[in-house]
């Protein structure tokens, strides 16, 4: 890797007055919107939904550990360890779509645009289109991820050894990308031309799914937990390093002989990305708390938020790209208005 840009951050502007701190009491794991509210997703039994206004709604979703999640906006959709997979609307009410007939825990959920739902449990994932029926596929190890492709009812199942391309609708055996290692998260890019999974050793793998070629994404201090698309694809933001490393992905092959920008580099590891909707720059958030926003295409940067009491655990854009939203491990959270 190399730097493309040294740190200046005698330079950044301060935009913290735009702040408005949320106090979620108990650590999250991940924060969406659906509709105009921020909803922060705990670790354990409930999702907190915040206005615009700051008002509160605690809704139980588990009554456990909450262990995967997932949202298309209109709704979250959560996997547990009390083995149900659960929805939270845009009303803010809860239901039950799936109950595990042995009590596993649910480890993933995916939801695919038209709605069609996928979980795992173990090695074994599933999918239940729009009419309600159930179809599974036992995965040659357990399941590390789901996604499912943008376009087409097609799943990736992240597992060991590699992934496994399934389409839920046709008879066929699924086809299968393979590289050593435990593959732990996946995605595609939004153009369904790549698949990029999150190893359990510090690095990215990916396949351009036309011809199955492989990419290799290495050279990370730790693991890869959060990575963002942004530009309508053309980048791959990600987390593990004391910078945010950036991925191009605008050319037919991707990040291949390419090396990556490497932005907003501070003496912290970014623990957390989210690419702007519609814009060229990303929130980063880091292990000290900090959190920047920083400008995809010359690395320019605005802190948000200086330090805090626990790296930064998650961070979401609204639609609109008119606000963002942040957690801390701690439960410590905040809104921002641009």
């Amino acid at each position: 890797m190399t730097v493309s840009n040294a740190p200046q951050q005698n330079s950044i502007a301060s935009v913290g007055e735009r702040v408005r701190p949320v106090a979620i009491g108990t650590p999250v794991a991940a924060v969406y919107f659906i509709g105009d509210r921020a909803a922060f997703v705990g670790d354990e039994e409930t999702i907190t939904l915040v206005s615009s206004d700051g008002e509160k709604v605690v809704v139980t979703v588990h009554g456990g550990a909450i262990l995967s999640s997932v949202s298309d906006g209109r709704r979250i959709v959560t996997g547990g360890d009390d083995g149900k997979v659960v929805a939270l609307d845009i009303k803010g009410e809860s239901s039950v779509l799936v109950t595990d007939a042995k009590r596993r825990w649910i480890d993933n959920v995916a939801v695919h645009p038209d709605g069609t739902l996928a979980w795992s449990a173990g090695k074994t994932a599933f999918v239940r289109g729009l009419k309600g029926e159930d179809k599974s596929l036992e995965a040659p190890s357990s399941v590390g991820g789901l996604a499912f492709a943008p376009k087409g009812l097609r799943l990736a199942l992240a597992h060991y050894n590699g992934v496994s391309l399934w389409f839920p609708n046709m008879t066929a055996k699924p086809e299968r990308l393979e590289w050593a290692g435990s593959h732990l998260g996946v995605a595609f890019s939004p153009d369904s031309r790549f698949l990029i999974t999150t190893m359990h050793e510090p690095a990215l793998h990916g396949w351009r799914l036309a011809d199955a070629q492989h990419m290799q994404m290495t050279g990370y201090p730790s693991r890869v937990k959060s990575m963002s698309w942004g530009m309508g694809g053309k980048f791959l933001a990600t987390s593990g390093a004391d910078r945010v490393v950036v991925w191009p992905f605008a050319s037919k092959d991707g990040p291949m002989d390419k090396e990556p920008a490497m932005l907003a580099q501070l003496e912290a590891r970014v623990t957390a990305v989210a690419c702007h909707p519609t814009q060229d720059f990303l929130a980063a958030g880091y292990d000290n708390g900090t959190i920047l926003m920083v400008r995809l295409t010359n690395g320019a940067k605005v802190v948000v938020r200086r330090d805090g009491a626990a790296p930064v655990a998650a961070l979401a854009w609204n639609a609109k790209g008119s606000m963002l939203a942040f957690a801390l491990q701690n439960g410590d959270a905040g809104l921002v208005d641009l």
